[in-house]
């Protein structure tokens, strides 16, 4: 069976020397274990698809993290090494998640990383910059430069939920980032300069580098922010692009047990009687 009769692709990014491809299982075809079987028959009924990333090389080279291969064909060279030398990638290991090594794919031929479930966010910037949570880089173009970024002040380093430091990329190429919601569900917002976007909670995924970032109260006193019920929320202002995934809270209550049940509920309710 080729290709093309196994996979759908879902989404594409090209830059010179490289083409950054989802892929998808139309359908997984069963298990000989029954128990296997019925959870890839509900995976089926529920659109599910297993997905891969594929990389097209063409005298170029990938960065992906260590551990993401999963086969490659033709003239390829695979090597590991510390981006940006010691203290760097000292810093991004133990600033933002991300791996100490990172492999380097380069030459000519395809790349498929490991099949997964999960959901992948592809970019392609040009000499700009992106802030993102921590271990959410998957693999990206070779002259990409991956680094940990300090929070701009101390407010969003202690209360903006997301720690002293995030993960950068910058530079010119394709990112592909795992994306903890399917991407149809992420919300995009451009924000003018000194547009503001307030949000209540840690869903704020991914923001171009020139979007500022503080924890903020809620009112215009503390006494406000209390009472509200909302306290400090993450602010964001422009100008530019931040995209947000909603659903991620709710599919983590989902994993919990009785989580259907909490959102069944109003949570906003106090509980007021008329």
């Amino acid at each position: 069976m080729n290709e093309l009769d196994l996979f759908d692709v879902v989404e594409t990014e090209r830059s010179p020397g490289a083409v950054f491809e989802v892929v998808q299982y139309k359908s997984l075809k069963g298990s000989d274990d029954l128990n296997v079987a019925e959870k890839v028959f509900f995976a089926n009924q529920a659109a599910i698809h297993l997905k891969m990333v594929r990389i097209t090389l063409d005298n170029s080279q990938v960065l992906i993290e260590p551990g993401a291969l999963y086969f490659m064909k033709g003239d390829l060279q695979l090597e590991s090494a510390m981006q940006g030398g010691m203290a760097k990638g000292l810093m991004r290991k133990f600033m933002t998640g991300e791996t100490l090594f990172q492999s380097r794919i380069k030459g000519s031929g395809e790349i498929y990383l490991e099949p997964t479930f999960g959901h992948y966010l592809l970019f392609n910037i040009d000499n700009d910059a992106l802030i993102f949570d921590k271990a959410a880089f998957y693999c990206g173009s070779g002259n990409l430069e991956v680094s940990a970024k300090m929070q701009s002040n101390v407010s969003s380093a202690l209360f903006g939920g997301e720690g002293f430091f995030q993960t950068q990329v910058k530079g010119s190429g394709i990112v592909v980032l795992n994306s903890p919601v399917p991407v149809a569900e992420l919300l995009m917002y451009e924000l003018a300069k000194g547009e503001k976007l307030s949000v209540d909670g840690d869903f704020a995924f991914v923001r171009t580098a020139s979007v500022s970032f503080q924890a903020e109260k809620s009112g215009k006193s503390l006494f406000q922010s209390v009472t509200s019920g909302e306290g400090l929320l993450q602010t964001f202002t422009g100008p530019g692009v931040i995209w947000l995934a909603p659903t991620q809270a709710v599919y983590a209550k989902l994993k919990m047990a009785n989580g259907f049940s909490t959102l069944t509920r109003n949570q906003g309710s106090m509980g007021t009687k008329t």
